[in-house]
């Protein structure tokens, strides 16, 4: 426990310097309150409101302004009520008058709702090691928004960062969640290798398949903002890397903790013994696994998949699309990843345990 508290200790000290610094903020955004709706009207489905708006941040803070919203955006069906906080933007007409118009909702109360709760239920079940696991995250959080994100925000290489940035989270997400012991050098280890291969493997298929990376309107947009600095096919693979990192750390102290707990269990065991039986339960490990990681892609893509289930061309030329490809990409290379972490980290724990 002091060692892991000594150890979060010098990590808030090393990262200081990054949560010193302000973040910047757009002055012609503003938060406000819709108190009265002034004029409600629907013309062919399509609604117009005039809406009075108590504008509650920025250089307007406590004025009463009044916004129009719906006849600019056909696409957008939104009906705005009494009480809804929204978020407001500052633009200019051709005769330099302010207009506002409303950008989006305020939605940090329900988001800071469902972290509450997701909070307390890991203090409440995982006690002392959910605590640790809550700090290893917020670390994480760090290091990817004012470390690896900044940097390839700059131009740098995404996949050297993202390597760079892995090897840093691994013991901070280990360490701090599950102490310092064999158990858990054993896995970081092994997520180490089991990630190495997932990024080379990642890199032989994305440069073969000749993925781009300009599937997606963010890195069109990111393009067209910095000019071409930002490598589209390296962020692609630094999206792969550091999303396998997550799935690696639950496998691989998993799988390390079952040849420590076998071995407990039977400490005569031979080696041979203990890594066919260690691995019997890492194959279970690795179908539940494998199922997980494919439905929360495939959750994540259903817009994109329901658009090609309705298309009239065969399933050969669809799947050979960019986008879809990618994302293929994505599943079986985090997938073999997986199913490599299993016999690497049942290995090496089989082999420091005998020590």
């Amino acid at each position: 426990m002091k060692k892991r508290l000594l150890f979060l200790l010098f990590l808030f000290c090393l990262f200081f310097g990054f949560f010193s610094k302000p973040l910047a903020q757009e002055e012609t955004l503003m938060e406000g309150e819709i108190i009265e709706i002034l004029v409600e009207e629907d013309h062919l489905e399509q609604i117009y409101q005039q809406v009075l708006v108590l504008v509650k941040t920025g250089r307007f803070v406590n004025q009463k302004v009044t916004v129009e919203t719906g006849f600019y955006d056909p696409l957008s069906g939104q009906r705005f009520k009494t009480g809804d906080k929204i978020i407001l933007a500052l633009s200019s007409d051709m005769e330099g008058n302010n207009v506002f118009y409303i950008a989006d909702y305020v939605r940090r109360p329900s988001l800071l709702l469902l972290a509450a709760i997701f909070v307390l239920l890991v203090l409440f079940i995982g006690r002392t090691r959910g605590f640790f696991s809550l700090i290893g995250l917020v670390l994480s959080f760090v290091v990817i928004m004012f470390l690896v994100l900044p940097l390839i925000n700059q131009g740098g290489n995404p996949v050297l960062i993202s390597v760079l940035a892995s090897v840093l989270m691994v013991p901070l997400l280990f360490y701090s969640a599950h102490g310092f012991n064999r158990k858990t050098t054993v896995a970081a280890a092994s997520t180490i290798i089991a990630l190495t291969l997932t990024g080379v493997l990642a890199r032989t298929f994305v440069v073969w398949a000749n993925i781009s990376g300009l599937s997606s309107e963010e890195m069109g947009f990111l393009q067209i903002s910095h000019q071409g600095l930002i490598n589209p096919q390296g962020l692609v693979l630094a999206g792969i890397i550091i999303g396998a990192l997550g799935v690696l750390d639950d496998v691989t102290i998993s799988q390390s903790a079952v040849v420590e707990k076998l071995k407990k269990v039977n400490p005569k065991i031979n080696p041979k013994r203990l890594f066919k039986e260690s691995l019997s339960v890492g194959q279970d490990h690795i179908a539940s696994m494998v199922n997980t990681l494919v439905l929360v892609y495939a959750g994540a893509s259903l817009p994109l998949l329901l658009l090609f289930i309705n298309s009239t061309q065969k399933i050969s030329l669809v799947v050979n699309y960019e986008i879809v490809a990618e994302e293929l990409i994505r599943i079986l290379v985090g997938s073999i990843g997986l199913i490599a972490a299993v016999p690497i980290t049942t290995f090496l724990a089989v082999v420091f345990v005998r020590k």
